[in-house]
């Protein structure tokens, strides 16, 4: 069956090409903006089904893979920063703290209609990191794409004391681990 990855996110498609699949990615149109009184977890779970049906629509015939990251302390969301100034206020916000990314994962049979939504949390312990030390950071990450301005799998990792999940490809964006259970309930064969 043919395997679409609804994002044009460099980091997802890294992921994906881990599983040595043959997969298309195609961009999915689908308003990020999260609903009055929706919890963060609710949220990554909406916007990666909402991502994999709206680019199931142009692929009746495929499976497609959505995900949605959203990282929060209590009810406060980061999402991707856009700008330097913005990634500076996030991780100043965020420096020493416990922050939770809510990875969620959407796969859609466009063939059978079945739909499986699944959510991988992992918490982020930031240290205590200095005005220079984000500075620097920025500087040679530009990690305005990804939300809460922290990548884990480059220099980001420079920034946290610890962290806990069960999926390490979770906090990079598509937890691979979940993504496997699913196809092989798919029927794809892994490895």
């Amino acid at each position: 069956m043919k395997i679409v990855l609804a994002s044009t996110s460099a980091y997802r498609r890294m992921l994906l090409e881990r599983l040595t699949l043959s997969f298309v990615t195609d961009k999915p149109e689908v308003d990020e903006t999260p609903l009055p009184n929706e919890s963060p977890a609710a949220t990554a779970d909406r916007l990666a089904l909402a991502k994999a049906l709206a680019v199931a629509e142009r692929h009746p015939d495929a499976l497609i893979i959505g995900s949605d990251q959203v990282a929060h302390i209590g009810d406060e969301i980061f999402g991707k920063p856009g700008t330097v100034d913005k990634a500076r206020a996030q991780l100043v916000r965020m420096r020493g703290k416990s922050v939770t990314f809510h990875t969620a994962l959407a796969v859609v049979n466009a063939v059978t209609g079945q739909q499986t939504v699944t959510s991988e949390p992992t918490t982020v312990r930031f240290r205590e990191l200095t005005d220079a030390e984000i500075t620097r950071y920025i500087e040679k990450e530009m990690p305005l794409d990804c939300a809460g301005s922290a990548k884990s799998e480059g220099l980001g990792i420079t920034l946290l004391e610890a962290l806990s999940g069960n999926d390490p490809t979770a906090l990079i964006g598509l937890p691979l681990i979940a993504l496997s259970k699913i196809l092989r309930a798919e029927g794809i064969e892994l490895p």
